[in-house]
């Protein structure tokens, strides 16, 4: 059995006794009893030690109505402590008790049956022990309201309560207060590694004892006086009173001194009759040693030779009274000596015998025990006067008597008295009274040999050890306080550093063994506890950072002292740079053992939650590692940073090299893309980007090596690889269905609401879904991946247009072949400037010219809106894959090492990521918004040309101006125009409105110039018809212009430019023609293409030919004939 068990044993036991005297001192002022009988000496229930009171006899006096004698109850409790324990006995079983048989009081006992009601169980006790009964368990006196005063429930409820003490205890939650309160049973670890006492003192004997000490300093400073013997205690007050007396009502307190040790008596559950009885034998002692101060006083000895057996209840509490004080003086002289006596000399060993002695005469007859213990008191006397009264270091002769001054004793006497600034009714407070209490223990010090760095480490330890075993905040804050106040080693004086040197303790370690200074001894389990506990703070402070703040600090203060106190025993003193590095490593040392114990807390968690949640684990771990990363970033990292600059980038590098390790394996079998593998790949990217950026977005300096250390999860080449494979399948699957779906397409509205061609819905279908399946797939993505996809999308979109367009053929197939030029009535047809025969026009083939006719007005239309939707439908497309790109786009492709501009070094990587810049959208629909926009134009030209020179080649290409200008004018034209532009307007897109009427107009006019300038045989113009020619072409134009409703005037304008010039030829006089013929022909090659379509650009000296070639007049055709050589066409 190690130490810290048994202490917690005597804590329990010593907590069990305190309620077993609170509620006999119940049922004894209860008025359940018929009558109590006080035993000689005593006056009130203060003056009869309760723990000597056998509890059956108590409870069959109750039972049977008999009057209780309370001598009886305490010879009946000596007979029965001296019988070994037994099974059965009493009114319940009871367990063999593993308690010290020497220790007074009566053996825990088991739990009560369950034919127990409920209302007369007792309320489980607290775990947190003192020396103070826990207030929230104490019964008043409404509590005796619901039980009969002559019956026997509230007799076996008390009795049973007894019994339970012990039990309830063992039984009690302690987790809860380990993750909550950091009290209870947390508190066993944190004990002060000393031996423990030879002679078996507990920690009731060092109470009574302390107080004793307390008395006789305050004697020694002359403030110690006789007490009254009316004085009535607190409790009995509180248990006496009446029903309607509120228990908030207390007495005041006496002013003074007086006032201030009946707090103290209070406080330390000292009896009145032990205050008096040690009052007046201190008093009395001093008065017999005059000239000497009381606090000089061998204080144990005096008590044995002034205190008699009549002030005690009964013989066996003087016995036991008597132990205590010979066992006091035996540890105090003996066994830790303030001075180095050589304890095996003859003083010793004298002392030995003569104590055992003493002891061993109250077993003797009476005649002879009380001879020999007078005689071995007698000679006690001057032996222990000659080892208390060494002279030490720094002392005069007489001045101090060394007999409680010893390391391992002097300090648990102080502890004892320090302990009593805490509140007995609610132990988590301390006392209004505190500093008055430690202005008070300074009296002490003299006889304890107490210094300032002792009493503020002492202090230090009480308050902590308070704290641990209640939890409370505050005194924590104080204890953080007083640990402040201890003074290092350069900080203390000559004399209190030599002192403090002699305050030594070898202790056993793994490796030996280690001597510690005192302030180690306190310090060193402070620390250790202090490390427990912030080495699972997420366990110990997710709801209390107030209480870590303060022990980071408590523990960090420790480690300065601690440092401080081994430099004292020769070694180095760290330099500052040193410690900063030790205080680095230990906030280093929290996190890593906080964070892995919480990891290893969440892996038992998803174990025990991803069957039900339907989700790979590793899945839910990285969900839960984020979460449990941005809780340590912003609840307890604040507080670690105070301390080490780098513990965000420490707590996320844990993370990630722990996550790693199970993530691993997964990756290294991952060969397909599946459900499980998206959703894994996809949370640990998202968990990897989270961590790497916490490592970023803290200081530069020192976070290379944490930057460094987090291996990459390789989760982007895994998922690349797989979003690629995927990316190409589904391109070639786009491909299949665009093509599929144009040829397909016979360009028929989807409805009468929408002239929209079948294929462009299901295209875009095919893009949306395409782009919703990638960003559906939940893998970590990269610009490159995007841009495949994009690209891939883009060409499929230009292959829908090109193949939309290419459907309708060659444009020059619309045009009917150009008459060849003649002179005005020639029918022989000779080429103007080939010797050549000339090559007759081919006809088009049938199936071109079915595939012609099918491409209706409506048709055309439909093409080009469906062309249209899709330039818009490209934008939104695009659009939507930037929206869904910048919720899932990385911080500018950190974990990438190449991006779209080539390598990028780690340095600039972070850069980029604490500058929060981003890798630009890539490049989108460009080609394919290009092609869309040439597709949409060349059907439109293809539309226009269409209705001119194929729609409307009989009335205008071939019958316009037919033999005469006059008889076959534009009107005609014109009409059919209107028409088929009311068509147009009413089934085109109206953005496209304007570039189809351009595309008309243009048309038009190319016809009109066609009928001008190749317009066969049929078509001869004289100079006198340039004014009705003129009037036709501003009527054309007049159509278009629409009054302002059409298209702007200097458009048409200058799309008839060429029209013009072909008017004002006509107009002009032949002689005027030729020689602007013969001026242009010097500088343009006359042999020219002059059979040229479509879209007239013909040079001057062409279009001066051609005008020449219709002009109806004799001096033309010579003028042909001979500088051209073209025969007139038949009259």
């Amino acid at each position: 059995m190690g130490f810290t068990q048994r202490l917690s044993e005597l804590e329990i036991l010593q907590q069990y006794r305190r309620d077993r005297s609170e509620l006999l001192r119940f049922i004894l002022s209860g008025g359940v009893l018929k009558d109590v009988v006080m035993p000689p000496g005593a006056f009130t229930l203060d003056d009869v030690d309760l723990d000597h009171v056998s509890v059956d006899y108590v409870l069959d006096c109750a039972r049977n109505g008999d009057v209780l004698e309370l001598w009886v109850a305490v010879k009946r409790y000596h007979e029965d402590f001296n019988l070994p324990p037994m099974a059965g006995s009493g009114l319940r079983e009871e367990p063999f008790p593993v308690t010290n048989s020497e220790l007074p009081g009566s053996s825990p006992t088991c739990i009560p049956p369950s034919s127990l009601t409920e209302d007369s169980l007792p309320v489980p006790v607290s775990r947190v022990f003192s020396f103070a009964t826990c207030p929230s368990q104490e019964l008043t006196l409404d509590d005796q309201v619901a039980f009969p005063v002559a019956g026997s429930t509230v007799l076996f409820a008390a009795a049973n309560s007894l019994r339970c003490l012990t039990v309830a205890d063992e039984n009690g939650d302690g987790e809860d207060h380990e993750e909550k309160g950091l009290s209870g049973t947390s508190a066993i670890d944190l004990v002060l590694d000393l031996p423990p006492f030879v002679t078996g003192l507990s920690k009731d004997d060092l109470r009574e004892t302390a107080y004793e000490v307390l008395l006789a300093s305050v004697g020694g400073a002359g403030g110690l006086i006789s007490p009254s013997k009316e004085k009535t205690s607190k409790l009995v007050r509180c248990l006496s009173r009446s029903h309607n007396t509120r228990l908030e009502d207390q007495p005041v307190r006496m002013p003074g001194l007086a006032g201030l040790l009946e707090s103290m008596r209070i406080q330390m559950e000292i009896s009145e009759a032990n205050d008096r009885r040690t009052r007046e034998a201190l008093l009395c002692a001093a008065a017999g040693r005059v000239g000497k101060r009381m606090d000089t006083l061998l204080i144990p000895l005096e008590l044995l030779s002034v205190v008699s057996e009549e002030g005690f209840p009964d013989r066996q509490a003087f016995l036991h009274w008597k132990k205590r004080q010979l066992n006091v003086l035996e540890e105090g002289l003996l066994y830790h000596p303030a001075m180095n006596f050589d304890t095996t000399g003859h003083l010793g060993e004298d002392l030995k015998v003569l104590i055992a002695k003493a002891k061993d005469a109250e077993v003797l007859p009476i005649p002879f025990c009380l001879s020999q213990y007078e005689e071995s008191l007698k000679a006690l006397r001057g032996v222990a006067t000659a080892l208390a009264e060494g002279i030490g270091c720094t002392d005069q002769a007489g001045e101090f008597c060394h007999w409680g001054d010893g390391y391992h004793l002097n300090v648990n006497l102080y502890e004892m008295l320090l302990s009593s600034v805490f509140d007995r009714l609610d132990e988590r407070q301390i006392v209004e009274e505190v500093e008055e209490i430690l202005e008070l223990l300074k009296s002490t010090w003299r006889v304890l040999a107490i210094t300032q760095t002792v009493h503020d480490t002492c202090y230090a330890w009480v308050l902590f050890k308070q704290f641990a075993l209640t939890g409370e905040a505050s005194l924590l804050l104080h204890a953080m306080q007083q640990m402040k106040r201890i003074a290092s080693g350069g900080q203390r004086s000559a004399e209190e550093r030599i002192y403090m040197k002699n305050l030594r303790l070898i202790v056993k370690t793994k490796g030996g063994s280690q001597e510690l200074t005192y302030v180690q001894s306190v310090l060193i389990p402070i620390k250790l506890w202090a490390d427990k506990h912030l080495e699972d703070y997420h366990l110990h402070f997710s709801e209390t950072l107030d209480k870590m703040d303060a022990l980071v600090t408590i523990a960090m203060i420790a480690s300065r002292l601690i440092a401080d106190e081994i430099e004292q025993t020769g070694n180095n003193k760290p330099s500052s740079t040193v410690d900063m590095v030790a205080i680095a490593k230990q906030v280093k040392e929290y996190i890593s053992s906080s964070i892995s114990l919480a990891f290893k807390r969440t892996l038992e968690a998803v174990d025990s939650k991803w069957e039900a949640q339907n989700s790979h684990p590793l899945a839910l771990l990285a969900e839960d590692v984020q979460i449990l990363a941005k809780k340590d970033g912003t609840m307890f990292i604040p507080i670690l940073m105070n301390w080490h600059p780098q513990s965000q980038a420490i707590s996320a590098s844990i993370l990630h090299q722990l996550y790693h390790r199970e993530l691993k394996p997964f990756i290294d079998g991952v060969s397909n893309l599946t459900d499980d593998v998206a959703a894994v790949l996809s949370a640990a990217d998202g968990l990897e980007e989270y961590l790497k950026g916490l490592v970023l977005t803290v200081s530069d300096e020192g976070n290379d090596s944490y930057w460094q250390a987090m291996v990459p999860y390789e989760v982007e080449v895994v998922a690349s690889n797989l979003i690629m494979e995927w990316v190409n399948i589904q391109l070639k699957s786009v491909l299949d269905k665009v093509e599929k779906a144009i040829i397909e397409e016979n360009w028929d509205a989807v409805s009468n609401e929408q002239w929209l061609g079948n294929s462009i819905i299901e295209v875009l279908r095919i893009m949306q879904e395409t782009v919703d399946q990638f960003f559906g797939l939940k893998l970590p993505m990269r610009a490159p991946i995007l841009r495949s996809l994009v690209n891939g999308l883009d060409n499929a979109l230009q292959l829908y247009a090109n193949r939309a367009f290419g459907q309708l053929g060659n444009l020059t197939d619309l045009i009917p072949p150009t008459p060849k030029l003649t002179r005005y009535k020639k029918e022989t047809v000779v080429n103007a400037f080939s010797k050549k025969k000339p090559v007759e026009p081919k006809l088009l083939a049938e199936m071109r010219t079915s595939d012609i006719n099918r491409f209706t007005i409506s048709k055309l239309c439909i093409c080009l809106n469906s062309l249209h939707y899709l330039s818009v439908q490209i934008d939104n497309l695009e659009e939507h894959i930037k929206e869904c790109w910048s919720v899932r786009r990385p911080n500018g492709d950190i974990l990438f090492n190449v991006t779209f501009s080539g390598q990028s070094s780690e340095g600039d990587l972070r850069s980029r990521h604490l500058s929060g810049s981003s890798e630009e959208f890539p490049v989108g629909f460009k080609n394919a918004k290009s092609v869309v926009k040439f597709a949409i134009d060349r059907i439109c030209e293809f539309t226009g040309t269409k209705i001119i020179f194929w729609d409307m080649k009989e009335l205008f290409i071939d019958g316009l101006y037919k033999f005469s200008v006059s008889h076959s004018r534009i009107g005609n034209v014109i009409n059919e125009l209107d028409t088929v532009l009311g068509q147009l307007c009413e089934m085109i897109a109206e953005p496209l409105r304007d570039v189809v009427v351009v595309r008309l107009l243009q048309a038009s006019l190319n016809g009109l110039l066609r009928v001008l300038l190749d317009g066969g045989s049929s078509r001869g113009f004289s100079q006198s018809d340039g004014d009705l020619l003129e009037e036709d072409l501003k009527l054309l134009k007049n159509f278009f212009i629409a009054d302002g409703d059409g298209l702007p005037k200097v458009v048409v304008d200058n799309t008839a430019v060429p029209v013009q010039k072909a008017l004002d030829l006509y107009k002009a006089e032949t002689w005027k023609v030729i020689d602007y013929f013969k001026q242009a022909s010097g500088q343009t090659n006359a042999s020219s293409n002059l059979q040229a379509s479509g879209l007239r650009t013909l040079p001057d000296a062409d279009m001066f030919l051609h005008v020449l070639c219709h002009r109806m007049d004799k001096e033309a055709s010579n003028f042909l004939k001979k500088q051209c050589k073209l025969p007139k066409t038949a009259g």
